[in-house]
């Protein structure tokens, strides 16, 4: 007897719904908040369920909810709000599609730490308020990419796209904080392990993009803020959470940044009265890193590949909770 699968979500294309249904019996629900009856019964029958982690994060965990699951398969990289307790003592799999996310996250990276430094939002604004009457003089000059120093903050797959876009096609030179250096994946960048201290001191431009958990919840705070070389640009395109978004508005207010760029924030949709939202210096994007057609369609089939494995006995290569994968074997 097949194992059942609970897709939901818009991403899936008729191929990829075909494409379970060749290994599983699938339930596909759309629009799970406006099919709730519908949502609940699958539930019970599933053994694997995958989609969005917005969805995926809020799903009940109890027995009595979702008694057969065995996986789930995230479309997303954060896997931050999930209940690793309750998913450890039922032996349930967890993965996430952070391969097929990497390069379009660092594609709107890059692009925010270009518009910050060359002040495209600000002077777009500019131009359309009407202010535009002669050439631009010095009051609106930016700053420069190329040949500058690059702090990753984070040397992850993403951390890694950042740098190879910033070495191979800015000339930057590429400075790098993780918890271990990490010498291959360096060398094609003549990357260096430095201390968190010395990069936020050297970096002309730092880029977040750290995983969030309890240990880089605030990873940049007041302390950090202080340390930063002047005049130093900063973009997050990892979690909100992982700095102190007070401490940030407190360092741009300031003039200890010169600018920000800011996908994710610590409350999401970020308020209408927050000070971010008044502040020139500040680019803003609404939480879009994976936000193309051709990197939600990948992050699917890699999702796809990912609980096929797991519900097959094959041990998935983008495993989140691997102790659970290895207790199972024991």
């Amino acid at each position: 007897m097949k194992k059942h699968v609970l897709a939901f979500g818009t991403e899936f294309t008729p191929d990829q719904l075909a494409t379970l249904r060749g290994s599983f019996e699938v339930t596909w629900i759309a629009k799970p908040d406006e099919e709730k009856e519908a949502f609940a019964a699958a539930l019970l029958r599933a053994h694997g369920i995958i989609g969005g982690r917005r969805v995926m994060e809020r799903i009940p965990l109890d027995p009595a909810t979702t008694p057969r699951l065995e996986a789930l398969a995230t479309l997303s990289v954060g896997h931050d709000r999930f209940d690793f307790a309750t998913l450890k003592t039922r032996g349930i799999v967890l993965t996430n599609t952070s391969t097929a996310a990497a390069e379009s996250t660092a594609d709107l990276g890059f692009a925010l730490l270009m518009a910050a430094a060359r002040r495209i939002a600000e002077l777009d604004a500019w131009v359309r308020r009407g202010e535009w009457k002669k050439s631009v003089g010095e009051a609106h000059f930016g700053t420069s990419l190329h040949g500058k120093r690059l702090g990753l903050v984070g040397f992850g797959q993403i951390g890694q796209a950042i740098g190879r876009r910033g070495r191979h096609g800015f000339g930057m030179e590429i400075l790098y904080h993780s918890r271990r250096p990490n010498q291959a994946a360096a060398r094609p960048l003549d990357a260096a392990w430095v201390p968190l201290d010395t990069l936020l001191a050297e970096a002309d431009f730092l880029c977040v993009a750290l995983a969030l958990t309890p240990e880089t919840r605030h990873f940049l705070g007041r302390r950090e803020f202080s340390l930063v070389r002047p005049g130093a640009i900063l973009v997050n395109i990892s979690r909100g959470e992982t700095l102190d978004e007070a401490a940030l508005i407190d360092a741009l207010r300031e003039n200890r940044l010169r600018a920000a760029a800011l996908d994710v924030y610590e409350t999401e949709p970020l308020p209408a009265d927050s000070p971010l939202m008044t502040m020139a210096n500040v680019v803003l994007s609404p939480h879009m890193g994976t936000s193309t057609h051709e990197t939600r369609r990948a992050m699917a089939d890699e999702g796809i590949v990912e609980l096929t494995a797991a519900l097959s006995g094959r041990r998935p290569s983008r495993l989140v909770n691997a102790e659970v994968w290895e207790a199972r074997k024991t």
